[in-house]
């Protein structure tokens, strides 16, 4: 019984995590991007110069696709930066057609 008092924080904090990975990063609305993303991302497509927010606000879309780009070492790169880049491209194509101005 010692033990299980050491253990339930742990316990909490992976089912919490393990909640989030099932929802699998949508938004209460179930979409995968936010207004600035989409207004970030069509910034970037159209050559609009980077800034800092706009670089976190794609990585942070890429990262919600699946790319982890904190991997010491990486044996899919660039194959899996490509795949999340598609899924990115899905999702700006479904959910951004507000923000876009192409």
């Amino acid at each position: 019984m010692k033990n299980s008092r050491k253990i339930w924080p742990i316990w909490s904090a992976l089912m919490i995590s393990l909640a989030g990975c099932a929802a699998g990063g949508t938004s209460a609305d179930g979409r995968h991007l936010s207004e600035t993303q989409c207004g970030d991302l069509t910034a970037l497509k159209n050559n609009a110069p980077p800034t800092r927010e706009r670089n976190r606000s794609e990585l942070a879309a890429l990262r919600a696709a699946g790319y982890d780009p904190s991997r010491f070492y990486d044996p899919y790169y660039p194959d899996d930066l490509q795949a999340a880049q598609r899924q990115v491209d899905r999702w700006y194509q479904a959910e951004c057609r507000a923000v876009r101005s192409d």
